[in-house]
């Protein structure tokens, strides 16, 4: 059986978030991810792809927003890269500090941290920001059985 894989193109409009969402978390129910982990990745890549549609492109229905989901052994690693002119993540103000919590935005990247074990950024000049995101899974002992036989 092969490991799902999920690419996926939309344009810039926030209600195309959700469907990222169900496909991401659908591809990890077929790897027998528990719910709550399905959920929480899910969250992530949500929160991801409505940062790039608002912050990186801008809201602009013409430009594209990508997402690639992949299992890599027993680590799922996604990619969603907008079309935008990049950032800093170091220049965003933390959501936790007395001055932001009533702040009505600014929490995505906190609840990615907190969701994913690794995140990753990069721009590509003319081309966006492409974040990278990882979470070790814990696989069943039929998913890391196959594992075993398609390494041999």
């Amino acid at each position: 059986m092969q490991e799902p894989k999920v690419h996926l193109e939309i344009g810039s409009r926030l209600e195309n978030v959700e469907l990222v969402q169900i496909a991401v978390e659908a591809a990890l129910v077929q790897l027998d991810v528990c719910e709550e982990m399905s959920h929480r990745i899910g969250t992530a890549v949500r929160e991801a792809v409505a940062n790039a549609i608002q912050h990186g492109n801008g809201m602009d229905p013409d430009k594209q927003v990508e997402v690639d989901f992949k299992l890599d052994g027993n680590e799922v690693i996604i990619h969603v890269r907008d079309e935008g002119g990049g950032f800093d993540p170091g220049n965003i103000p933390d959501p936790l500090t007395p001055e932001n919590l009533l702040r009505p935005n600014g929490r995505g990247i906190l609840i990615m941290n907190q969701f994913m074990d690794e995140i990753d950024y990069s721009y590509v000049d003319n081309r966006g920001t492409q974040l990278t995101m990882r979470k070790r899974l814990a696989l069943s002992r039929d998913a890391s059985h196959r594992q075993e036989e398609e390494e041999e």
